[in-house]
């Protein structure tokens, strides 16, 4: 497991979360007007997975459970491909978020019926690390419910992947949604780790042996404040010093709705100064919108594709070195990917 943490928190490298649901892929591939079938979702993901050095600044990508299993469009085996990269790969283990009764129209995350018979098939295929996302809203809330479900939810999960020798990324995603002020997201971000540390220290979770995908400490989108890089890394580094132990060894931020250069700049800005732990990005459209916009479904344009993907890659790659600059990006690159309840 110690391996593991060590290849994916290495320097420069970050993971490529690609485990949008069969569903969620489908508006990826219907926003290029491409249907969704299992041949157009195989034909992107073997894009992805075979850029060429793409290892270099991708140390991990998280699986869905169809991509685990599912051969290249060469009839390689995917798994093979990442281990060729030289790229761990991981799986979605959680089986989405349902309404919580009781709360106020909040959702908790379902998925630990059958995990670890599920994990140990998953660890046969090839993966070595797991993720499981859950979601906090702020302007429902949050209620005591909903984040003392989420926190026990990530809390058994971590405990059963650990069992199971898979190293858990733990997920409480609290949504970009609302007109709130960086403060009150930080007062959130400070209850929903506090609760989800006291609820893994209670499942006798090693701390040692997780990562975090957390988000990043920002106002809500649809606020009057912007902040500005600097802020996001003062407010959000200040939330990890507080709560998270630094014996974690890698916090691996998701970009939830942010365009692909904002999330670059508040991770370099992150990484000015030193850490007691790797600092980095788990990062999805951030990575893949506008290598999805440049491929369109047209064979022609993978090379093209790739490109765009190896360009946000090195950018991230910088980024975690804290030597990243925003010179020479476009336009496109910096349109923002919020989406309203955001499912995956």
């Amino acid at each position: 497991m110690n391996m593991m943490q060590k290849t994916v928190a290495s320097p420069g490298r970050g993971i490529l979360a690609m485990d949008e649901s069969n569903a969620t892929c489908g508006k990826r591939l219907a926003s290029i007007g491409l249907e969704n079938t299992e041949a157009n979702r195989q034909a992107y993901r073997t894009l992805l997975v075979t850029a060429p050095g793409l290892g270099q600044y991708i140390s991990g990508a998280i699986l869905f459970e169809e991509t685990l299993y599912q051969s290249a469009v060469d009839g390689r085996k995917i798994v093979d491909i990442l281990a060729e990269q030289g790229i761990v790969p991981g799986i979605k283990v959680d089986k989405g978020l349902v309404p919580l009764a009781g709360s106020n129209n909040e959702s908790w995350c379902q998925g630990l019926d059958g995990l670890a018979a599920r994990e140990a098939a998953y660890y046969q295929a090839g993966a070595r690390f797991a993720k499981w996302r859950t979601v906090v809203s702020i302007p429902n809330g949050p209620s005591e419910l909903a984040v003392k479900e989420a926190a026990w939810g990530l809390a058994r999960y971590a405990a059963i992947s650990q069992d199971n020798g898979l190293v858990p990324i733990v997920e409480p995603e609290i949504l970009l949604d609302g007109e709130h002020g960086i403060e009150r997201t930080f007062e959130v971000a400070q209850k929903v780790w506090a609760e989800t540390f006291y609820a893994m220290a209670e499942n006798n979770v090693m701390f040692e042996g997780i990562l975090l995908k957390p988000s990043m400490v920002t106002p809500g989108a649809e606020s009057k404040d912007k902040a500005t890089p600097e802020q996001v890394a003062e407010y959000t580094l200040k939330l990890l010093h507080r709560r998270i132990p630094p014996s974690v060894p890698g916090i691996m931020f998701l970009s939830g709705g942010q365009s692909e250069v904002e999330a670059t700049q508040n991770l370099n800005a992150m990484n000015q100064g030193p850490n007691p732990w790797h600092v980095s990005f788990s990062y999805a459209r951030a990575l893949q919108n506008t290598c999805l916009k440049t491929w369109g479904g047209a064979p022609e344009n993978v090379k093209a594709a790739q490109d765009a993907l190896l360009l946000r890659a090195k950018a991230n790659s910088l980024a975690q070195l804290g030597k990243y600059t925003s010179d020479g990006e476009t336009a496109e690159a910096k349109e923002g990917m919020f989406v309203k309840n955001y499912s995956y």
